[in-house]
C-alpha cells in the first residue's frame, strides 16, 4: 500500500463541489508523457496528470489545496480531458 502523500487535480465544477464526491485527474512523476498526461508543476516538481484516471473520491478524503494552476495548465488538462473522454 502506498504511504506517501498522493496529489490530484479537481476536475469537477466549482458550483457541484459541495456534493459527497469529487471528480479528480491523479497525477504522477513516473507516468510517461502523453497528451492525456499532461505537465503540471506540484511546487517545483513537474508531475503529469493522468486524465484517462479521471474519477469520484469521497470528498472527506481530500486533503488541503497546495496550489492554482495556470491557465496553460489548465487548458492542457482540458485538452487531455477531452481527448479520452471523447468530447470533443
Amino acid at each position: 500500500m502506498q504511504q506517501e502523500r498522493r496529489f490530484a487535480v479537481i476536475v469537477q465544477a466549482d458550483d457541484l463541489l459541495a456534493l459527497s464526491t469529487i471528480l479528480v485527474c491523479p497525477t504522477s512523476t513516473s507516468t510517461p508523457p502523453a497528451s492525456f498526461h499532461p505537465e503540471i508543476l506540484v511546487g517545483d516538481d513537474p508531475t503529469h496528470v493522468m486524465c484517462e484516471m479521471v474519477g469520484p473520491v469521497d470528498a472527506r478524503h481530500l486533503g488541503d489545496h497546495v496550489g492554482h494552476l495556470s491557465l496553460d495548465e489548465l487548458r492542457a488538462i482540458d485538452d487531455g480531458l477531452e481527448l479520452v473522454l471523447d468530447l470533443a
